[in-house]
């Protein structure tokens, strides 16, 4: 019953905070331009809280996988997030805008605690054989959130005015406090205990021989647990060394290196996408601001695919949803070049029915392959490599959306068919079964 309840929290948390997070996108872009008149001020804030996500995005997770309790320290970052954007609304129209601009970078800093350091926690409140169906409801909560929080961001502005959208977004985050500082502790003699059971187990004579090759599995178990056992009780190893273990994984390990390079490379489509919205909107649509309705469509498709997901978690497996969600998303951008407005809602509804799934595919992946003690950091470095992916393809598609909007979809399309290709660019590599069974401890 408590196992169920933490679950409930978790994925209700998940939400507020990511809706907070979404929200906090247009308002501060709406407040912006509201108390200084100037879209380039309203952009600079923008950039600044989002662009510093890459540094950011590391550091936290290799915090979170060192700390005993790492719901605090999650609790911790959103207030502080909370708090930051608390400080732009109140300093915008007082402060010198280059203080205001620092302080949305050190905020940003914060931002992946909301994505990957929340979901990398899941498997602390999910028994092994839910893991799979609440990955799928923890990546609809994106789904729901982008849908919600622009829309949620717009009406309130229109409502009670652009700084009152700022304020509901840093209360949205807040309300996750709870529910990250009830996530349990880590299990810091877990792996001394392992090993004590696997001493014991290889110390019985009567086992019987079926139970040898047991016996070895636990040998090497009890090694490999009792050397993580005191590297954690003495905390010998650096932040920075950490870090560097990190990547190490992410690169090392085939499947998550494809799976990350490959969400990286279509977070560039998506990002020159977005640049085409308004004015899609605009040349399709009939106004700039109908290009919300292409949002909303990419939204609701992903739901609806990730609820499908939830419902038959191990239909098929996430490394081929991966690339095969990245090849959806570029036929998707290649109808949108169409210019007829169903055509055009069709396209993007697809490109919903890719995202979806993808980024559930890449969290079991993550899930799958991350090491205990490093799965904060793998989450959150790669919510960070995503976020910089997005930035990428939103510079790259401004200067070619602004001479030939089409070739701005060719060239987003193009990147999510490389992303398709990158996945079988990586080799797959066959795990030495000794390795094979002490990783399966």
């Amino acid at each position: 019953m408590r196992k169920r309840y933490l679950i409930h929290c978790h994925l209700a948390g998940a939400m507020a905070a990511r809706a907070g997070d979404e929200m906090s996108g247009p308002a501060l872009m709406l407040t912006g331009f509201a108390l200084t008149g100037s879209t380039v001020d309203a952009a600079s804030l923008l950039a600044a809280a989002t662009i510093s996500a890459a540094v950011g995005g590391p550091v936290i997770g290799a915090l979170l996988d060192r700390a005993v309790w790492p719901g605090r320290l999650l609790a911790g970052a959103l207030l502080l997030y909370a708090a930051g954007l608390g400080s732009i609304l109140v300093g915008i129209d007082r402060f010198p805008f280059a203080v205001t601009i620092l302080i949305a970078f050190l905020a940003g800093l914060l931002g992946p605690a909301l994505s990957g350091g929340w979901s990398a926690q899941l498997p602390r409140v999910v028994p092994d054989d839910r893991l799979s169906r609440a990955n799928a409801l923890d990546a609809m909560t994106f789904s729901a959130a982008s849908l919600a929080g622009p829309a949620l961001a717009g009406g309130v502005a229109e409502a009670w005015g652009a700084p009152t959208a700022g304020v509901v977004s840093a209360a949205l985050i807040a309300f996750a406090l709870p529910a990250a500082w009830m996530l349990p502790a880590r299990a810091r003699r877990a792996g001394k205990r392992r090993a004590g059971s696997g001493r014991g187990s290889a110390g019985r004579g009567s086992a019987g021989r079926g139970s040898a090759g047991r016996r070895s599995v636990g040998r090497v178990c009890a090694r490999r647990a009792g050397a993580e056992g005191r590297g954690r009780g003495t905390r010998t190893a650096s932040v920075i060394s950490d870090l560097a273990a990190g990547l190490r994984v992410i690169a090392g390990r085939p499947s998550l290196a494809r799976a990350t390079l490959t969400s990286v490379v279509s977070c560039v489509a998506q990002g020159m996408l977005m640049v085409c919205v308004p004015l899609l909107g605009e040349r399709v649509l009939g106004g700039a601001g109908r290009g919300a309705v292409l949002l909303s469509c990419a939204a609701v498709a992903a739901l609806v695919a990730n609820a499908v997901l939830a419902r038959f978690p191990r239909s098929v497996a996430p490394d081929t949803i991966i690339w095969a969600s990245a090849v959806v998303q570029a036929v998707a951008l290649a109808l949108a070049t169409s210019g007829h407005p169903a055509v055009l809602i069709v396209a993007v509804f697809m490109v919903g029915l890719g995202e979806g799934p993808q980024l559930t595919a890449l969290f079991a992946v993550r899930h799958r392959e991350a090491p205990e003690r490093l799965r904060g950091q793998i989450f959150t470095t790669g919510a960070s490599l995503k976020i910089t992916g997005f930035a990428v393809g939103a510079a790259l598609a401004g200067p070619v959306a602004a001479w030939s909007l089409q070739g701005s979809l060719v060239l987003a399309a193009t990147a999510a068919a490389v992303a398709a290709l990158a996945f079988f660019a990586i080799p797959s590599a066959t795990v030495d079964s000794s390795e094979d069974r002490a990783m399966s401890c």
